[in-house]
């Protein structure tokens, strides 16, 4: 446990942002399992699940949660699976 008191404020604040992240980042697993689940059962909401897909993975990207390159990679493997599936 730190002393000094700058670095105990750093301790609280770091523990804030990771359970922000962990969250945002748990929201966005699952919104990208139900889109693959959407896809791989023809289901009828599969546009609009993927379409919520995207734009979780691009907000993730926007806070810094994802790179930007893995972020138009899954966004590209989404919509791959989109096209194949129509």
């Amino acid at each position: 446990m730190p002393n000094i008191k700058s670095a105990k404020k750093r301790v609280k604040v770091i523990a804030v942002k990771t359970a922000r992240n962990k969250a945002y980042n748990s929201s966005l697993k699952t919104a990208i399992k139900k889109a693959d689940v959407a896809l791989a059962d023809g289901a009828e909401n599969k546009n609009e699940q993927v379409v919520a897909a995207i734009k979780k993975i691009d907000q993730a990207a926007s806070k810094g949660l994802l790179h930007k390159n893995t972020a138009a990679r899954k966004k590209s493997a989404l919509q791959k699976k989109l096209n194949n599936a129509q």
